[in-house]
């Protein structure tokens, strides 16, 4: 093994660790923990094997591993940013909703306040 296939190596493995503690902590739902395992496990295989990634590329039309590793990298970017901009969304309109019904309430508040 190489130095850079150790490095990545340790890289991996301590991520994979974080994702299990953040699972058992139920910080994130078992979704999410199956797609971080799938995900790092892959890199585990391409950084341990690398030409599968040659192999792989081949089947699926790309000219080498490193390209299909770029493809499916900025793949799972864009899937990623997509979720955050979903999930942003829909915190804004839950925000939203709650200062709504904050200040009517306390439009009420002052007008029976007023009343009496």
């Amino acid at each position: 093994m190489i130095v850079i296939q150790v490095i990545l190596l340790l890289f991996i493995l301590s991520v994979v660790f974080s994702v299990i503690f953040k699972f058992k902590r139920k910080e994130i739902s078992a979704k999410e923990f199956v797609f971080w395992i799938f995900l790092w496990a892959s890199v585990l295989v391409a950084v341990i094997y690398p030409h599968t990634t040659d192999k792989i590329a081949k089947i699926v039309g790309v000219g080498r591993g490193a390209d299909l590793l770029i493809y499916i990298s900025i793949f799972v970017l864009f899937f990623i940013i997509f979720k955050i901009f979903v999930k942003l969304e829909k915190i804004e309109r839950n925000i939203t909703k709650i200062v709504r019904k904050i200040a009517l309430d306390e439009g009420k508040n002052r007008d029976e306040v007023g009343k009496n």
